[in-house]
């Protein structure tokens, strides 16, 4: 926010973070915190211009792909998928109801622009990079971009995976990590410290910064020029946000992790947000 109002993009990922609340409340379980966290990113790739995708056409080879490592925030996925045309918004409030498609981890066999079905934390990146190093051996040069959890570089497989992509060159993979510090025991530095995540990503030879993870105009100019770079690196950019963003009582609690608001909560998230726009509009 830049004291100017809402651009349209923050709008939009307002817009989302409502939705992502009403689908998990509707559920009555679901990720609510994390989801919130990484709605920003999602706005900045798929409606700042950075991904190449076709809501029509979400099979069209000439697409970039994403990959949601940390599957568990399959509300924010299907919010972004929903305001950019692959399926119905209204289909959002069947999240996690029986014989519905919008489970809840993402299922690429049901959802259209889901490109892989994921939920078991630190394969996402050893995908991600299995599809960049595809499109290498095929000539393509269609991005990969993979947003993975902060707790999730707990897990000794994301660091496989970095290192191959390094070693082969792997200049059109994007790895955003939602670093907001929590995961579902506690703050990530009391269960298991990552640490310098920026450094250790330069240490297994990738291209790594930080970014706010939510100034979406910040993302869209990173992301934009780490995918025109080809300069034969990976590209990791660590994220920091907030978890359960834009919702007073849910920012900054690991308890949100993985629960569902009450109706009241839904309707004190719901006014929460509201007040953003609200403020926002008054600044402008």
């Amino acid at each position: 926010m830049k004291g100017t109002g809402m651009t349209e993009l923050e709008r939009r990922a307002n817009e989302m973070r409502k939705d992502i609340v009403r689908m998990i409340a509707e559920a009555g379980s679901g990720h609510p915190g994390g989801s919130l966290s990484c709605a920003d990113i999602l706005c900045a790739l798929y409606f700042g211009g950075v991904l190449e995708h076709d809501s029509q056409n979400p099979d069209d080879e000439a697409r970039d792909r994403f990959i949601l490592a940390k599957g568990h925030a399959a509300p924010a996925l299907y919010a972004v998928l929903a305001h950019a045309g692959y399926f119905p918004r209204e289909e959002l409030l069947t999240l996690r109801k029986l014989g519905g498609r919008l489970q809840g981890h993402p299922d690429s066999s049901l959802v259209p622009g889901v490109e892989v079905s994921t939920g078991s934390l630190g394969q996402g990146l050893s995908v991600a990079a299995g599809a960049a190093a595809g499109l290498k051996l095929d000539g393509k040069d269609q991005t990969v971009f993979a947003l993975l959890g902060d707790g999730e570089c707990q897990e000794g497989q994301v660091w496989e995976a970095a290192m191959f992509a390094a070693h082969r060159n792997l200049d059109n993979l994007v790895a955003i990590v939602d670093r907001n510090c929590l995961q579902i025991d506690g703050d990530t530095a009391d269960v298991c410290d990552p640490g310098d995540l920026v450094a250790k990503f330069q240490a297994f030879g990738w291209d790594a910064r930080e970014v706010d993870g939510h100034d979406i105009d910040a993302l869209v100019e990173a992301l934009s020029a780490a995918k025109a770079d080809r300069q034969g690196k990976p590209h990791a950019f660590i994220a920091r946000t907030v978890k359960g963003k834009g919702v007073s009582f849910m920012e900054h609690q690991a308890g949100w992790h993985g629960k569902a608001p009450s109706p009241e909560q839904t309707e004190a998230a719901l006014a929460d947000l509201a007040a953003l726009e609200e403020k926002e509009a008054c600044r402008g």
